[in-house]
């Protein structure tokens, strides 16, 4: 073993840009979420003014929430009136032209969120054009085979919001916005000619698919995408559970990055702490220890409550084929489809069911089997077979719709419902994300992203979003929570019972109160009521957004005003989150170093370049202090020292998306042969970019997690309580296979290739080592 260790830091460093931005692969992106209200507007103009920085942070391609017109008052974009038309609101297409302009002039390129899923039903009909027609000439119009609308449940016409139950497909339970049937070409075709010619222009460069489960043929979708714009970055809004796959015959570059999401953040959560936690909080609140019963009972609610005219239209459709009306069809129907462990199944009518989908339907008939009497076997193997078009009885309607059905009712059911029912550990409880599953192993990661970089090479990569329940910070400080379970226990259990009367709270509101102060901390009245009111109303126990307990509600913001209010009680939560302090920022760092240099795109949501302690929106959409970041960034870019975990934080991320443009050749798709699947640059990426685990020895090896992408090599702590108990790293060393590093954080340098992890370590919790020779 030889090594070589300097300990002079040299902490600035210049962006040096892709020779030829337009041809190198995508290296990062980051999220802009645009607004045209005249209240916290943010158009294109205010994005174009952003250039400069954001290619100093190191990003390949702005990416951009919908840009198209819509409905008035609209926050966010995705309830369009006009798919052609650029939003008014935004700046209109002169701003958006000259954004375009300005991001390829600083060597950047844009991403666009789509919507192809729905459009919005606004006040004033007249703002959505097909929809008025629809709604005065009914079935007749020529714009009625653009919507999703059962017209024999509305008597020949468009039922609207008010006027009885929904007759159309929503998006969601949301009966504002209604469903598009892009399986129709001309459907397509007029709600997509304006992005596509877009792209046509050089204006876009990458198109991001929100919700394609909502599609009746998400592949077909994606095909007819590919055609029309075959060199396009292409990625979807698609959420995998479990050992669940993206389909390998979409023609796209992968997803927008739950699944890693979930899997970056269980690697920084110890294992050790799910039997103490798990106890506790069942006898905290007395809830079950284990997810899937809390599950069950959400997606019930869902599918008899929220979604029940689209349950209703599906068991038409059942009846029409099946030509009765038993009542076991329904309750076997009903149990099928909240029993399902993925979003949707991908069956296409006409075509033999993918074994993928053979495998999800029959676990899911394993688990709805249990809860049906045995004389209901029968009309769940019917419904079974229907769902998978097997069988003398096949139709391409029920296929189809039990699909779209499906989807929805996972999301409204688990994650706008279950997460908000089952907190045993908050930061588990993520978009994508496995509530039960209490953490993941290096070796489990590990093989993640050998798949991904073998499979998906250009899928995307996040650790917060718009749609995140907390941002990626928050979890951060409570997955310290895991390591220290005895701790915080005895510190909820003072603070439930510091006052002088018992909590009004539901005793999972009450345990969610409280990891969210320590998550978030610290955080104004105004926050944390609105994050009490999204909680309580959307776990639909005591309150919901439908039917409001108003007097209940009240009593638990005042309960919360009255904790914020006890200067004695914040100073003893002040000092027990201090302690946690320089713990959380391992996992801050360490999070978001392997988010940035593992296989796929990075994304950074806007502002999370720094400390990101946002709650669910609309926390995680307010304005971004970018004069703020501006100046940090360029004092560091100037030498001087991280001076703070908002610095260090900073200095990870830019440093490694400018590694990361400046070598695609370590981090992009790899070797230059193609695949045989369609779609080239719009469809599967060149396989084989380079991913190899780095092994570490010694007493503390489980504490690091490494990885080799090319010449560069990422190290991160991990589990940092538990490596301080042990008293350090104690003479673990690190194999990083050669000789002659520099770290790109630091500018230390180091021998190799057997490195000390605590010099590697003595300066920050991470390290990004290069060979010496190369400077960035």
């Amino acid at each position: 073993m030889s090594e070589d260790h300097s300990t002079e830091t040299r902490w600035a460093e210049e962006p040096v840009p892709a020779e030829d931005p337009a041809a190198a692969p995508p290296s990062g992106t980051y999220r802009l979420q645009l607004r045209g209200t005249p209240e916290g507007c943010f158009g294109f103009a205010d994005a174009a003014a952003l250039a400069p920085y954001l290619s100093s942070l190191g990003v390949s391609h702005v990416y951009l929430s919908p840009v198209l017109q819509a409905a008035p008052g609209s926050t966010h974009g995705y309830d369009v009136v006009d798919h052609a038309r650029l939003s008014d609101e935004l700046g209109g297409p002169e701003a958006f032209g000259a954004m375009a302009a300005r991001f390829h002039a600083h060597g950047l390129r844009v991403l666009v969120d789509v919507v192809p899923n729905h459009m919005a039903i606004p006040e004033r009909h007249d703002l959505n054009l097909p929809l008025a027609e629809v709604l005065e000439d009914g079935p007749a119009s020529p714009f009625a085979t653009w919507f999703d609308i059962d017209w024999d449940a509305g008597g020949g016409r468009l039922v609207l919001p008010g006027e009885g139950v929904p007759n159309y497909r929503r998006f969601f339970d949301i009966s504002g916005l209604i469903g598009l049937r892009q399986e129709d070409p001309e459907v397509f075709q007029r709600t997509h000619g304006l992005l596509l010619s877009l792209v046509d222009q050089g204006l876009v460069d990458g198109l991001r698919i929100d919700h394609p489960d909502g599609l009746a043929d998400p592949r077909g979708y994606l095909r007819r995408l590919a055609e029309a714009v075959p060199d396009c970055w292409v990625l979807v809004e698609k959420i995998t559970e479990g050992e669940e796959r993206l389909p390998p015959d979409w023609p796209c570059s992968g997803t927008t990055g739950y699944d890693a999401l979930g899997m970056i953040g269980g690697l920084f959560v110890d294992p050790a702490g799910e039997k103490p936690l798990t106890d506790y909080y069942v006898s905290l609140t007395g809830n079950p220890a284990e997810f899937e019963a809390v599950e069950h009972d959400a997606r019930m609610h869902a599918a008899t409550h929220g979604l029940k005219p689209e349950m209703d239209r599906l068991l038409r459709v059942l009846h029409r084929v099946v030509g009765e009306h038993r009542p076991g069809l329904e309750k076997a129907l009903v149990e099928l489809l909240v029993a399902m462990p993925v979003y949707r199944a991908y069956v296409v009518p006409g075509e033999d069911a993918p074994q993928q989908a053979v495998d999800v339907l029959n676990e899911a008939a394993d688990r709805a089997r249990a809860r049906l009497p045995e004389e209901l076997h029968g009309d769940l193997e019917t419904v079974v077979d229907l769902a998978l078009g097997r069988g003398e009885r096949t139709d391409a309607e029920f296929i189809v719709r039990f699909q779209q059905t499906s989807a929805p009712l996972a999301a409204k059911g688990v994650e706008d419902t279950a997460f908000y029912r089952w907190n045993r550990m908050c930061a588990l409880n993520e978009v994508g994300g496995a509530p039960g599953r209490f953490s993941v192993s290096p070796e489990d990661f590990h093989s993640y992203c050998i798949r991904l970089a073998r499979d998906w090479p250009l899928t995307m990569t996040t650790l917060s979003t718009h749609d995140t329940k907390r941002e990626e910070d928050v979890r951060a400080w409570l997955s310290v929570l895991a390591e220290i379970p005895g701790e915080w226990v005895e510190a909820v259990e003072r603070w439930r019972t510091w006052g002088s009367g018992p909590s009004p709270l539901e005793p999972d509101l009450e345990y969610l109160l409280w990891q969210t102060l320590v998550g978030a901390w610290p955080i104004t009245q105004g926050r944390l009521e609105e994050f009490l009111v999204k909680a309580m109303r959307e776990a639909k126990t005591r309150t919901s957004w439908v039917e409001q307990d108003t007097d209940y509600e009240e009593a638990v913001l005042a309960y919360a005003r009255g904790v914020l209010s006890d200067a004695d009680l914040i100073t003893d939560m002040t000092s027990f989150v201090g302690r946690l302090a320089r713990h959380a920022r391992v996992n801050t760092l360490g999070q978001k170093l392997v988010q940035l240099a593992m296989p796929g795109v990075p994304d950074v949501y806007q502002g999370c370049e720094l400390t990101g302690l946002a709650l669910v929106d609309p926390d995680n959409r307010r304005p971004v202090d970018y004069g703020r970041r501006r100046e940090h960034l360029v004092r560091l870019d100037t030498g001087r020292r991280p001076k703070e975990v908002d610095d260090e934080k900073l200095l990870v991320t830019s440093r490694t998306l400018r590694l990361r443009r400046s070598h695609p050749e370590w981090f992009g798709p790899g070797s230059p042969h193609e695949r045989s699947e369609p779609g080239g640059a719009g469809g599967r990426p060149p396989a084989g970019s380079p991913y190899e685990p780095v092994a570490a020895r010694g007493p503390a090896a489980e504490h690091l997690v490494g990885f080799a992408r090319g010449d560069a090599v990422a190290l991160a702590t991990r589990l940092p309580v538990g490596l301080e108990r042990r008293g350090g790293w104690d003479g673990t060393r690190v194999d990083v296979r050669h000789q002659g590093w520099r770290d790109v954080l630091t500018g230390c340098t180091h021998m190799g290739p057997i490195l000390d992890a605590a010099r590697v370590f003595e300066h920050l919790p991470v390290a990004l080592l290069v060979p010496r020779e190369i400077d960035r």
